[in-house]
Order: C-alpha cells, then sequence, then structure tokens
C-alpha cells in the first residue's frame, strides 16, 4: 500500500461562542484538513491546527509547507511505515509539528481501516471504557463564567478548565466567583497560558487561592521557563501542569530531570501527532508523571485522534478535546455523550467527514500527486 494522492483544505471551523485565552481571541478556528488516498482506495483524514505562539506555525505557513514541502515527499511512501515516516518529515523541515500531525494522523486513519482496527488497537488496545469531559471556561467576567459554569453543572458537568492569564487580581477574582457558584464538590483547573509570567507572579497567586481546593494549575510562567516551574512547584502544595513548555523529547528529558512538573499535557498539534506523543506518554509514565491529552480546538478529526491516544494509556489521567462541542459547523461527527466520551469501535478514527462541508468551510485547496 502506498500514498497515492494529497488533498489539502484550509479551512475556517465556526464556533458558536468566541474562545477567549490570555494572548489571543479567536472567532472562528483555522484549521488544515488532510484527506490522503491510497493505491488501494483507502483514504484517511489528518488535521493541523497550528498556533503561532506555542508552535510557531501560522495557518498560513502551515498550509504552503504541506502543500510545497511535505506532502510531495510522502507520495509513493507506505503509510504504516510510521518511524521512516516521521524520520523522513523531520529531515525535510525541522519542527512544524502541526503539519506533521496532519500527515500522521492521516497515515494512523489508513492504517486502522486498512487493518479494520480502530486507532487504539494500534497503541497497545483500549484501557479506558470513557473518560470525562472537562468543560473550559474562556476569559471574561467573574460574574459570566461563574455564570456559565452554573449553566454547565445544571446539563451534567462535574469539571472546569478556567482560562485567565491576565492579571493575578483579576484572575483571583474569576477563580473565586466560579467557586463560590458551582461548590466545593465541582473540580478546578486553572489555565493561565503563561499569562503570569513569572514565579514570583504565580506565587502571589497561589497564596491567594489556596483555599479555594484548586486540582491543578497548568503553564503560568513562560514556556521556556523550566526553572521558573520548578521554583513555582517546590514552593507550592497545589499540583503543577507543564503545557506550552512541552513540545517533543527534548523538553521532556528536561522536565524529568528536573521534576519541573506534576503533570504533562501532551497535545498531537504540539509533539507531531499520534506517534510522537505516545513516545511522550512512555516517558512520563517511567517517570511517574501523569499525562492529559490537551487540545488546540480541533474538529472531529484532531480530536478523535487525541482521543485515541488518551484512551489508550493507563498514564493518561484526563482529556480537554472540548473543540467539536465549540463549533456550530464540524467537518466530522464525533460522539459526545455529555458529559462522558466513548470512543465507538469503527475502524481508523471512528469518523465520518463530511465533504459537503468541508468544501463549505474551504477558504482554499490543492491536490498533491506523483
Amino acid at each position: 500500500m502506498k500514498i497515492q494522492q494529497v488533498e489539502i483544505f484550509a479551512i475556517h471551523l465556526p464556533l458558536i461562542d468566541p474562545f477567549i485565552i490570555s494572548y489571543a481571541t479567536y472567532d472562528t478556528m483555522p484549521s488544515i484538513i488532510l484527506k490522503v488516498t491510497t493505491d488501494t482506495g483507502i483514504v484517511g483524514y489528518g488535521e493541523a491546527v497550528p498556533d503561532e505562539h506555542v508552535t510557531g506555525e501560522t495557518w498560513e505557513s502551515t498550509y504552503a509547507v504541506l502543500k510545497n514541502q511535505l506532502a510531495p515527499a510522502i507520495i509513493g511512501d507506505n503509510p504504516m511505515a510510521f518511524e521512516k515516516l516521521h524520520d523522513k518529515l523531520n529531515k525535510i523541515v525541522k519542527d512544524v509539528p502541526a503539519a506533521k500531525a496532519a500527515i500522521d494522523i492521516a497515515c494512523f486513519d489508513i492504517a486502522g481501516k486498512a487493518l479494520q482496527v480502530p486507532v487504539y488497537q494500534l497503541l497497545g488496545g483500549r484501557y479506558h471504557e470513557k473518560f470525562p469531559i472537562t468543560h473550559v471556561l474562556s476569559i471574561g467576567t467573574p460574574e459570566a463564567m461563574a455564570e456559565e459554569a452554573a449553566n454547565r453543572v445544571e446539563v451534567g458537568y462535574r469539571s472546569f478548565k478556567m482560562k485567565v492569564g491576565t492579571e493575578v487580581a483579576r484572575d483571583v477574582a474569576r477563580i473565586k466567583a466560579v467557586r463560590e457558584r458551582v461548590g466545593e464538590d465541582i473540580a478546578i483547573r486553572v489555565d493561565v497560558n503563561q499569562g503570569w509570567g513569572n514565579a514570583s507572579t504565580t506565587l502571589q497567586g497561589l497564596r491567594a487561592l489556596k483555599d479555594l481546593n484548586i486540582d491543578w494549575l497548568e503553564q503560568p510562567v513562560d514556556s521556556e521557563d523550566i526553572d521558573g516551574m520548578v521554583e513555582v512547584k517546590s514552593k507550592s502544595d497545589v499540583s503543577l501542569m507543564i503545557d506550552e513548555g512541552l513540545r517533543g523529547v527534548r523538553e521532556m528529558r528536561e522536565i524529568i530531570a528536573k521534576r519541573a512538573a506534576d503533570k504533562v499535557n501532551i497535545k498531537l498539534m504540539k509533539c507531531g501527532g499520534i506517534y510522537p506523543a505516545m513516545k511522550l506518554a512512555v516517558m512520563a509514565e517511567m517517570a511517574g508523571i501523569e499525562c492529559q491529552i490537551g487540545s488546540m480546538v480541533e474538529s472531529s478529526v484532531g480530536s478523535a485522534a487525541g482521543f485515541h491516544v488518551a484512551f489508550s494509556k493507563k498514564i493518561m489521567t484526563s482529556v480537554e478535546l472540548t473543540g467539536p462541542l465549540k463549533f456550530s459547523k464540524d467537518v466530522g461527527n464525533l460522539y459526545y455523550d455529555v458529559p462522558f466520551i466513548c470512543l465507538n469501535e469503527k475502524p481508523g478514527l471512528g469518523v465520518d467527514v463530511d465533504e459537503e462541508i468541508l468544501n463549505e468551510l474551504c477558504k482554499f485547496s490543492t491536490v498533491v500527486t506523483a
């Protein structure tokens, strides 16, 4: 089996509500969808959701590198030779993990369909039966965030990821408002997206939060400041998660060596796809560090890929792949039984792509063949 054709679709996924984090506001989510066809007629879908603040890639640059470098290079290759495929991509261009993730995910979709098994069977089999879904509260006023949280509790959510990262005092007010509104039995995770800058400011914030029973604090300091994470971890009893500071094997080695986090947030778009994500999960497992599969707000395609990784590993203790729940229109049909996600047993990713919607949301596209 060989890759015969790659179609690249640059799309905008429409959000129900604006998605607001510390460094950006999104009204739509730019995404790249790949459709990879083999000489046996099997079709696999992949996705890239780049972020210049995290992966160093833009929507436009990702489309260009796929069109001009990566997609032409894999024509004629075996889509099931994952190690060889990644080695080839890494030699062609350094970094660009979201672009490589799109190819990786499409190839896993093909492999699962070729073997008639779900992708998680290619990764060691299914370990978890279901995962609870955490609702993400984007930055707003304390009152608005508390109101949204209360409404979500009524439909069954038991955990929230709060986006903060503006000023510490204002962020503390947001967290207090949500805690007071939802009570003590609901889990609250706080994601700063690097917004508190350094260890000193972070510790100031944690002192103000000490009685609010926070599950964990995610990436409070600059992504390059591993030593800042170490300082915060050593001076606080709140669990610390690293996100933007973990991209690949090099950062994972440093995190493990310095014990810089209690938990790591692995994202396929940061590390290059399913295959590299599994390597990071094994490294974390060997070091006794819990893992989460996180989201760059992907469609059903990228979200399903992340879920297959999460469901296959015991060390995965949480997931935050809620992109499809945020879109008013999606290219796929990943099913959520809110507040849970339960994967089906269909071959590959288990997601059907609606090509009519894909073409409707497409801004520009190209076809790469031999």
